[in-house]
């Protein structure tokens, strides 16, 4: 019987809830449900900001044993993904990476990447040649 080994998860961290939304919605329609994909955007009272526990939570809706690979805006979506990723414990928090690349078309591309059953450190490596 050939298993086939999962994808690795992608997620959306924005400050704006719009925008979270709506890159997951692109790159779902770029890949369909063969990767994993959650989104988080705006804090705890649905305002601008963001939030380490709905990262959190998204980072546990992707979750994959292949990894995860976390898309953020701008710096406060860094610091609260690194506090989400703290908060997962190990040995998972191994397996998730922040990719420094831009939040629609790194995800898109990282998408397409995994769905295609690439590594965690394939799927970052490739986002990250977008980054200027």
């Amino acid at each position: 019987m050939n298993v086939k080994t999962p994808n690795v998860g992608i997620v959306i961290v924005s400050h704006s809830p719009l925008i979270a939304r709506g890159t997951a919605d692109m790159v779902r329609q770029m890949v369909g449900d063969s990767v994993p994909l959650a989104w988080s955007g705006g804090n705890s009272h649905g305002e601008l900001g963001t939030d380490a526990g709905g990262i959190l939570k998204a980072i546990e809706e992707a979750w994959s044993d292949a990894g995860v690979a976390v898309f953020v805006d701008l710096g406060g979506a860094e610091t609260n993904s690194e506090m989400a990723i703290e908060m997962l414990g190990s040995p998972r928090s191994k397996r998730v990476s922040i990719c420094n690349a831009p939040i629609v078309e790194g995800a898109v591309i990282a998408a397409a990447e995994a769905s295609g059953g690439a590594s965690l450190t394939k799927v970052v490596a490739t986002a990250e040649e977008l980054s200027p």
